[in-house]
């Protein structure tokens, strides 16, 4: 093994996170204004965008997902960032609606590449039982990284709109490269060329993973939420920017500019999910780490719901903004305690295959519930929101009737 990858998987994976949360939030931070002041994007545009990017989710999730089972978690990951950052480089300097499509197309490939794929690497490096904190640990460190992106994509944003996502899609193929040096893969085992008979193996290692997620409690109900959450995420995620640009902005700095404020909005929503998972962490570590999360992760659901409902209904800035950080804070601090949760239920064998399912299913759900909402969001944007948030009422009931013997993660971990 080369000198150069010999770094510990813990802080790559530390590092690695934080890379792309900051990249990410360069790209992300200010995407929404971009498509709406440039590009000159309507709402069922907004969507469609969305729509697209996870139509290439939906195709590609269960097929990459294998290849990073049968041939390397590592290369699986390479591949995917030099491909994300194809796709933002393409969005940032080509300000039109099919431009925007393509690179949806590149970048929603590219993360199918990474989806699953870096659980599955970090699990299979230190080992399930010590999965769980580095997942929490790693999203702390990712929300600090993301609070220095945002504010980088702010001020970059004044500048130009399209000028952070061109630094950030020059950053993600440059992390791509740098991982393919320095990320160790150890403990993960290819099949031997002569031993390969692609077709099969694919074949049979999709029907372990589908084996598994209909078998295992823990594995189908986060298969059913992550649909649930898709039919309501892809409406509100592409349509809270188009009701915040109703309202007036109050001038600060001297600058009523939307670019400042939703850098001011992402900022501040980072800044309470960094808080509030930190606080949760030192105050009650062994209910985010428990064998069976459900009790926190359905709190966390209903007060998304609370959030969605909220922002749908309120008509004015403030109370709009409340909701929409209750959202915000409910879903980041949720998301590692379901990964870690997850994980302890899937062997190795399938572990990319399984957590790619659970992935292809939110795309499933976003590709069936986008266009919908935004065809009703052109007539009334309060009902399309409205209606993402009520989407999500079973998701705390689905948490709460999972149960499983402790025994039997001890069993599959």
């Amino acid at each position: 093994m080369p000198s150069y990858r010999s770094a510990d998987p813990a802080r790559t994976y530390y590092v690695y996170n934080a890379a792309w949360s900051f990249l990410a939030a360069l790209s992300f931070t200010l995407n929404l204004v971009y498509y709406v002041r440039d590009a000159g994007l309507d709402p069922l545009q907004m969507v469609l965008v969305g729509t697209t990017l996870e139509v290439a989710c939906f195709l590609f999730e269960i097929p990459t997902g294998i290849v990073a089972d049968l041939y390397s978690r590592r290369l699986s990951i390479v591949i995917g960032f030099l491909l994300i950052g194809a796709g933002f480089l393409l969005q940032g300097l080509v300000p039109a609606f099919l431009a925007i499509l393509a690179a949806q197309v590149l970048w929603g490939v590219g993360f199918t590449f990474t989806s699953g794929a870096d659980q599955a690497w970090i699990t299979d490096e230190i080992g399930a039982e010590r999965a769980g904190r580095v997942f929490v640990r790693a999203q702390q460190f990712e929300l600090a990284a993301k609070i220095a992106g945002i504010v980088t994509a702010g001020g970059l944003g004044l500048i130009s709109l399209p000028l952070p996502m061109v630094i950030s899609g020059a950053g993600m193929m440059l992390l791509g490269l740098l991982l393919a040096l320095f990320m160790r893969e150890q403990n993960f085992h290819r099949t031997p060329r002569a031993e390969r008979e692609t077709f099969r193996h694919l074949a049979e290692t999709f029907k372990h993973g589908l084996g598994v997620a209909r078998r295992r409690p823990v594995v189908r109900t986060l298969v059913v939420v992550s649909l649930i959450g898709g039919l309501s995420s892809e409406a509100f995620d592409r349509l809270w920017s188009v009701k915040m640009l109703t309202f007036t902005f109050p001038t600060v700095f001297g600058t009523s500019d939307p670019a400042f404020w939703f850098t001011v909005l992402a900022l501040i929503g980072t800044l309470l999910s960094l808080g509030t998972s930190v606080t949760l962490d030192r105050l009650s570590p062994e209910r985010l780490s428990a064998a069976h999360p459900t009790g926190i992760l359905a709190t966390f659901a209903l007060l998304q719901i609370v959030g969605v409902v909220g922002f749908a209904l309120s008509g004015s800035l403030w109370p709009t903004l409340a909701a929409l950080w209750l959202t915000t804070v409910a879903g980041t601090v949720a998301y590692p305690v379901q990964s870690a949760w997850l994980n302890r239920h899937i062997d190795s064998r399938s572990r990319a295959t399984v957590l790619s399912m659970v992935s292809q299913a939110n795309a499933i759900g976003q590709v069936a519930g986008g266009p919908p909402l935004g065809a009703v969001g052109r007539s009334s944007l309060r009902a399309a929101l409205l209606a993402s948030g009520l989407i999500l009422v079973p998701i705390p009931a689905l948490y709460l009737r999972t149960r499983v013997p402790d025994e039997a993660v001890t069993r599959r971990s």
